[in-house]
């Protein structure tokens, strides 16, 4: 997550005193927070909105809305190469490439970056250091082949419609992981965008948890919806502790690498299942 550059941040943060004061559930709470959302996880242009901590850390509870979206894009790339003949594999590489272009590879970044610091340094301080490097090893291209190469299969094992659902299920839900994540762990430094965010409020992370688990059981079934969800949250389980143990808590990194482990874990169950 360290590598976008779409969302500008103010030289100094503002205290958001009208986004405070403003209840929850209004519509145009919501509206802000969807907005806010987009901005944050795709390439969409949706204005010249400003990712002030205060803001972006409400805006959480809607990362399983625009998880979703960006799911129907892919569903729609897979369902159109399906229809004109395509075979599985070549529909499911398009639809995660879509999806990749949509989000700019943002999850993908961390999850590189990470298999990076964890694989490639000796101590903490190491680890934070090969984290925020731009540059790409060889646990990070062997991380994200491993992750696109498991998405690209289970897609591929399943039915166009059921690949469909599956597509909606496991973004929507892999982002609800990346809230529940700063809520289970402290920053591992003290700079960033992932640290200024804080930790959200129950109420926030309720509502990005619920979202998340609901959007999944609607389009896959309750039985499918509870055993991808129960194998995504050992993932998640075990990526924290990995992140604990290895550089004490999360930055950015971690928060795109939680995305992605879960939504391999949520495609690799549906795909056992069906």
């Amino acid at each position: 997550m360290t590598s976008t550059k779409r969302i500008k941040m103010p030289d100094t943060t503002p205290s958001y005193p009208e986004t405070a004061a403003e209840p929850l559930d209004t519509p145009s709470s919501w509206r802000d927070d969807l907005i806010a959302a987009t901005a944050f996880l795709t390439r969409l242009p949706v204005g010249n909105w400003v990712a002030v901590p205060a803001g972006l850390t409400r805006a959480l509870r809607a990362f399983p809305l625009v998880g979703g979206l960006i799911g129907l894009a892919g569903a729609l790339v897979y369902w159109l190469a399906t229809v004109f003949g395509l075979a599985p594999l070549a529909a499911a590489l398009l639809a995660i490439g879509a999806t990749v272009w949509l989000t700019g590879a943002l999850h993908e970044d961390g999850l590189a970056d990470c298999a990076d610091g964890f694989g490639g340094g000796r101590n903490r301080e190491a680890k934070l250091a090969i984290m925020r490097d731009s540059r790409i090893g060889s646990y990070g291209v062997l991380a994200l082949a491993i992750s696109v190469g498991l998405r690209a299969a289970a897609l591929a094992d399943l039915p166009p419609a059921d690949a469909v659902a599956a597509l909606v299920a496991a973004h929507a839900a892999s982002r609800a992981a990346m809230p529940l994540l700063l809520a289970l762990l402290e920053p591992a430094r003290s700079d960033g965008l992932a640290a200024s965010l804080g930790r959200p409020s129950d109420m926030v992370l309720a509502q990005a948890v619920i979202l998340g688990v609901l959007l999944c059981a609607l389009v896959t079934g309750p039985f499918a919806g509870i055993v991808a969800l129960s194998f995504a949250a050992l993932v998640l389980a075990g990526l924290e502790t990995l992140a604990r143990r290895q550089i004490g808590g999360y930055t950015g990194d971690v928060l795109g690498a939680a995305q992605q482990v879960t939504e391999v874990a949520i495609l690799l169950a549906l795909s056992a299942l069906w």
